[in-house]
Order: C-alpha cells, then structure tokens, then sequence
C-alpha cells in the first residue's frame, strides 16, 4: 500500500525565498533559471496559498446560497474548461495529435489557461516529461513513488516542478503570445473570474427571476466550477496509475477506467493513451466512450483543426497483458 505523502516532501526547505514566491504569483517566470534541479520536490508551502484560497472561497456557498441557474453555469463551465484541458492542452500542446491555425492554437492556449492549470507550455512540459518517466523515480507525479496525496495535488506545489520547462517545449516557445500566457498566466483566471461576476450581475438585473447575482455566480461559476475541474484532472495522475485494467504493457501502472473517462471526457482510457501517446483518440474501441474525441471531430468539421492523428489498428490490436490492476 502506498504512503498518502512520502515522509521527505513534508520537509520544508530553509531556502524558501518568500519575495520570489510572492513574484511568481504575477510573473511565474520570476526566477526561473535560478532554480536548483538537484533540490528534493518538497512543498513549498507559500506557494500553496492561492491553491488553499481557491478551495476556501468554495464556503462562500454559505452565504451567497445557490440557484439552477448558477448550478447549471459551473456545470457548463467545468465540461468546456474540462474539454480545454483534455483536447487542448492534454492532446494538441502536449502531443501534437492535431493542427491548428496559428490565431486558433492562440485561443485553445487562453481557453486552456481559464481552467486555472497554469500557462500551456508549463502544462506541456511537465506531461511530457511524465511521458519518458512514467511511474519510474523521476517521474514528479507518480504514485507509486510518492504517494496518493503527492501525485494527485502535491507535486505541483514543490519549488522544483513550478519552472516551465522549455528545453521540452521549445516547438511551443517558439510564439511570443504562448510565451506571455504561459509566463502571466494569472491573466486569464482574473479576466475569467471578473467575466463571471460581471455575468451574474447582468442577470440580476434583465433576468430577477433567476434568482442570481454576481457574487452567487463567482463562487459557482468561478470557485466550485474550477476546484471541482482541479481535482477531475488530477485523478488522471493519481487514480490512473491506481486502479483500471491493464491492456498494453506500457511498463508502468497506467489503467483504463470507464468512471475516469465520465468524469474526464475521455482521459481515464489512460492505459490506451500511454501505449500509443500520439493518437487523438484514447478510446480506441467504440465503446470506449471519448467525449473529447467526438468533439475534435466536430471541431474537424468546421476547419478549425484538422489532420486528427489516428490509432492504428496494428496499435490498437496489439498483444495485450493480462489486466494487472483493481477495476
């Protein structure tokens, strides 16, 4: 059984520059290539204060209370933000399974960034780094190394996987305006959130009926909505390498979850997805529901991204292991 955190990443480095943490919550490149990579991945805990914060104003229900329509608002913005991350981030910046326009990768980038998940090529970076490490020491969000709580929402919050690095993104570096997402990627959030509010306060006003306003709708909208997308992404870290069966031997614990793929539109197939990482599509049979495939498809429709990468079926019908993990 593993450890929830592994005892050293509680440690709390004496080196911790307060000033530098502060910076970075405006500038998150501040500092970046003044970063030790030989430094234990240890909590650095200033740093998880607008983490902390986030799910703190969650309570704020309590006083703002709740109407359909700022349910139904968090709902459609964890799917949108939820397919963002997924098809955007996950699957074109990361592994380049499709193409884009130039102004269209620009708008998968700012969509991806309202998902509050950091800029895209620090997003970029880190996966594909996990790629090469699956589940092996150097891999900074594998549970079987670190423990449950670690891979799930602790490896992020270490000083040494906050730098973008961009020795692996460098065909992502390339574009002044990703770069500028990606250093100030505080940007977003704060233009998102302000939207949301400005939102429910229209509908206060046009629409009383509804019973909203724009303190309802920012903690719906904007506080639920995101840390309940925090920790759907999250469980493609943790739970994927936990639980699922095993198809491929993919030489780490990778596992396809039906329940996953729900709650991710289509990431839990993540044993499929680490046996063959290049394919658009990571239900790779068609009852392996795929949400977020099916909506590229339509994206394919109108022009704005084309050549999909397929799986093929050599891939797909390789030998496979004998399932190996927990359904």
């Amino acid at each position: 059984m593993t450890l929830l955190f592994r005892p050293d990443t509680l440690k709390q480095p004496s080196s911790t520059d307060l000033r530098l943490t502060f910076m970075r919550w405006f500038d998150s490149w501040a500092g970046m290539t003044e970063e030790d990579p030989t430094e234990p991945p240890r909590i650095d805990w200033p740093r998880v204060f607008p983490f902390v914060i986030m799910h703190l104003a969650c309570l704020g229900v309590l006083w703002v209370g709740w109407s359909w329509g700022a349910v139904v608002t968090a709902s459609v913005l964890y799917l949108i933000r939820m397919f963002a991350i997924t098809g955007f981030y996950h699957r074109y910046f990361s592994h380049r399974t499709f193409k884009t326009s130039r102004l269209g990768q620009f708008i998968f980038a700012a969509l991806g960034a309202a998902a509050v998940q950091r800029g895209p090529l620090w997003w970029a970076a880190h996966h594909r780094h996990h790629h090469r490490h699956s589940d092996q020491a150097t891999d900074p969000h594998s549970p079987q190394q670190y423990g449950f709580l670690w891979s799930h929402m602790g490896w992020f919050t270490a000083r040494a996987h906050f730098p973008t690095k961009l020795n692996l993104v460098r065909d992502l570096a390339k574009f002044p305006e990703l770069c500028f997402l990606d250093r100030f990627d505080i940007v977003v959030p704060v233009l998102f959130a302000v939207t949301i509010y400005t939102f429910g306060v229209l509908l206060e006003i046009v629409a009383p009926r509804l019973g909203t306003n724009g303190a309802q709708m920012l903690v719906w909208g904007f506080f639920i909505s995101t840390v309940v997308l925090y920790h759907g992404t999250y469980t493609i870290n943790s739970l994927a390498h936990q639980i699922g069966s095993q198809r491929y031997d993919t030489q780490d614990q990778s596992g396809n979850s039906l329940i996953l793929a729900i709650v991710t539109l289509g990431e839990g197939w993540h044993n499929n997805h680490h046996h063959y990482p290049v394919s658009a599509r990571q239900g790779f049979y068609w009852w392996e529901i795929d949400l977020t495939y099916y909506l590229l498809v339509l994206l394919s429709w109108t022009g704005l991204i084309w050549d999909l990468k397929p799986v093929p079926p050599r891939v797909r019908d390789a030998r496979r292991s004998t399932p190996a993990l927990a359904a």
